[in-house]
This record gives structure tokens, sequence and C-alpha cells, in this order.
């Protein structure tokens, strides 16, 4: 990967990122995987906006969902994903 291939990706997933619902479903994923009624719960976000936010995440390599019964769990596919968020989360916190 070129250097420039690095800035490209780092750019998609930021991209990613970029909703405050995705950056929401991510902080909901460190603490473990979760099926979309779930993150539907917990955020108190409409089904079909979190699994059109969840299709995104997946789309850009954030996220994996992996079949649980009749459910898909979905997880984080690497925990820097967290500590980004995490990070950007706590740096927006500071600056307000």
């Amino acid at each position: 990967m070129s250097t420039s291939d690095g800035y490209e990706a780092a750019g998609e997933l930021l991209r990613a990122l970029s909703a405050p619902l995705r950056i929401r479903i991510v902080t909901e994923l460190a603490a473990g995987p979760r099926c979309v009624h779930e993150l539907v719960d917990t955020l108190g976000a409409a089904q079909p906006l979190v699994s059109q936010h969840l299709r995104v995440l997946r789309g850009a390599g954030v996220v994996r969902g992996a079949r649980r019964g009749r459910e898909i769990a979905y997880s984080l596919t690497d925990e820097h994903i967290a500590h980004i968020v995490a990070d950007a989360v706590s740096h927006a916190r500071e600056a307000s």
C-alpha cells in the first residue's frame, strides 16, 4: 500500500464515520456485538435508519455481521476504530 493509498483509506473511514448516528453505533459496538433490534432499542432510532447506517459501516469495512440464529450480530472489525471514535468524542466534549 502506497502512502497515498493509506490517506485514501483513512479518508474513506472518516467519511463512513461522519454521521452522528454512525458514531453512536460504533460506540455501542465497542462494548460488544449487537443485533439491529438491540441497537434500535438503545439508540432510539428507527430500524430502517439503523439498518441503513449499518450498511454504510459494513461497506466501509468498519463493522461485520455474523449470523446468530435468525438475526445478525454486528461487531467492529478492528478495535482501533473504537479508539478513533472515543478520542473524537472526547475531543469534541473538551472543546465545547
